[in-house]
């Protein structure tokens, strides 16, 4: 998205987006994910009660819900993917491998399913296995280890990037101002990639909200969970882009032919790419889990409110 609509300028765009969209609502969530201590269902059924409110605002709770699950739906099979290819990398299937015949894996994989549902369930399977573990063991776990896995890795692929990939051509690609290929489509992208990449809408923020501390800062969190979620980001576009332009007939196109098709290729031309290709895509299959947990953590949380009724107010340490 960031090629196609001007490069800086829809970065821009998306950084004023999280400034005075997304971050302001992002806080609103919170607020009301605190101020029940439930799921966002029965927290809006809280809210609303404690109000004054019409009724017709606990929609908001479950369109929370509801958009979660729809997500997770598509998300879950193009993570099914990732870890196929964490597999096909680490065992060395692209080595050495044409250009041609790696964008034929894809396909291949992609008219297999037999091998799509396998992936899928266990990609299924692992972001289950987070959730039934609960709030401390299950969610704690993933802030306190799996996210900065996940930070260290993208560190590293960046590094590997700007000495293995053409990183000025990375870099301008994704920085350069063109404002005269920035639509008022392009604004709209720019909107909606702030929404789903903040997780607003969905569900997801009330019910970590839920579990904030009640005198954790509402701001300073919101603030620092929106500061740090642009730079890892743009870091990723740095980590992948410099990559694809180091390969001159590779083009970087948008969706799953980048990740897929592109990506691959380029780690199969590189030193070590084998290697580093495995890290990449543990660290997309790792990005993947730790938001397929925040997207089915709201439906879950009302499911087990529906066998026990948890107090209202009090921390729930995560």
């Amino acid at each position: 998205m960031t090629g196609e609509n001007g490069g800086g300028a829809f970065v821009l765009v998306y950084l004023v987006c999280i400034a005075l969209i997304g971050i302001p609502i992002m806080m609103a969530e919170v607020l009301l994910g605190r101020r029940g201590r439930m799921s966002p269902i029965n927290s809006m059924n809280y809210v609303i009660r404690e109000a004054g409110a019409h009724r017709a605002w606990a929609g908001v709770g479950w369109m929370g819900v509801a958009a979660g699950l729809m997500i997770m739906a598509f998300y879950s099979v193009v993570a099914g993917w990732a870890l196929h290819y964490v597999w096909a990398t680490a065992t060395g299937v692209f080595t050495d491998m044409e250009s041609s015949a790696v964008g034929e894996q894809f396909s291949v994989l992609l008219a297999d399913p037999v091998r799509l549902f396998l992936w899928h369930s266990i990609f299924c399977l692992l972001t289950a296995g987070v959730v039934a573990l609960g709030v401390n063991r299950g969610l704690g776990s993933v802030a306190r280890y799996m996210m900065p896995l996940l930070l260290i890795s993208l560190v590293i692929l960046v590094i590997y990037s700007l000495f293995q990939g053409d990183f000025a051509a990375g870099f301008h690609f994704l920085f350069d101002f063109q404002f005269e290929r920035l639509s008022w489509k392009g604004v709209l992208a720019a909107l909606g990639h702030a929404f789903f990449t903040l997780s607003l809408g969905m569900g997801a923020i009330m019910a970590y909200g839920a579990y904030m501390p009640a005198d954790a800062s509402i701001g300073k969190t919101v603030i620092s969970v929106g500061i740090l979620d642009t730079l890892v980001a743009l870091a990723a576009g740095l980590a992948i882009f410099p990559l694809v332009f180091a390969n001159p007939p590779l083009e970087p196109s948008a969706g799953p032919g980048l990740l897929f098709v592109s990506v691959p290729i380029a780690f199969a031309s590189m030193p070590l790419g084998a290697i580093f290709g495995t890290l990449f895509f543990i660290l997309i299959t790792l990005a993947a889990w730790t938001s397929s947990v925040s997207l089915i953590e709201p439906g879950v949380a009302w499911l087990v409110e529906r066998k026990k009724n948890p107090p209202r107010s009090g921390n729930l340490p995560c």
